[in-house]
């Protein structure tokens, strides 16, 4: 019982930063998903330059952006790469959401391009809080203007 209490502090100021960066998690139904924030592992600090999914490799989960940026990119059949967007801190990852979503492959690469912590939610948990309406209409919602962005960038 004690290690239940005294892992308390760190799951509430855990998920008082992550309300404060997601605040579609902070009111209402969402606010209770941040419970399962009990069950991870403390966020990941990662360097600039770091690979953090390859395309083509299997989804290991959902990201959630703390601090830093994100380059996502895609490669073209000529060898040349295509930057698709930017995540920072308190943004949803397109290509991380589609693959659990679809159950597929990666279809770009995410390399961390400043200091960067994030809290990785294990897939079946990023799927589970979709089911909330107000986390569930901010990733869609990135999805809209993601692929407003694409469709400009096409022209």
């Amino acid at each position: 019982m004690g290690e239940v209490g005294s892992c308390e502090p760190r799951v509430a100021a855990l998920a008082a930063e992550v309300a404060r960066v997601y605040p579609c998690l902070a009111a209402g139904p969402a606010q209770g998903l941040l419970a399962d924030l009990s069950a991870l592992p403390e966020p990941a600090s990662v360097a600039a330059g770091m690979l953090l999914f390859d395309e083509g490799a299997p989804c290991r989960g959902f990201p959630l952006l703390l601090e830093g940026e994100v380059r996502v990119a895609c490669g073209s059949a000529q060898g040349r790469e295509l930057e698709l967007y930017r995540v920072r801190a308190g943004e949803v990852c397109v290509v991380s959401a589609t693959c659990l979503f679809s159950d597929t492959p990666m279809a770009g690469h995410g390399m961390a391009i400043a200091p960067t912590r994030l809290l990785v939610l294990p897939g079946e948990l990023f799927l589970r809080w979709t089911a909330s309406e107000p986390f569930r209409r901010f990733v869609f919602g990135v999805f809209a203007s993601r692929m407003t962005e694409l469709a400009r960038l096409a022209e």
